[in-house]
């Protein structure tokens, strides 16, 4: 009785290994195609990459301090102008 007992255990672990592995397979299988359809639906929405976003972000810094700067010396020279003239 023991012997038997121990090949079914046997056998109820060596199925229960092998269900886990399957589970597993399936959980990769099932990542995939929602990653894959993540993919396609986020490209069909033309939506723009974190780091493009990052990099006109960047030229908009940028751009903004170029035109305080700017800002600053035309209103120097229109001093400059309103103190000689």
């Amino acid at each position: 009785m023991t012997q038997t007992s121990n090949r079914f255990f046997d056998e109820i672990g060596r199925l229960m290994n092998d269900t886990a592995g399957v589970a597993q397979g399936f959980k990769r299988e099932v990542d995939a195609v929602v990653r894959h359809q993540a993919e396609k639906i986020l490209s069909d929405l033309d939506v723009v990459k974190r780091e493009e976003f990052e990099a006109v972000k960047e030229m908009a810094r940028l751009a903004r301090e170029d035109n305080e700067a700017l800002k600053a010396r035309i209103a120097a020279l229109e001093a400059k102008l309103g103190q000689t003239g």
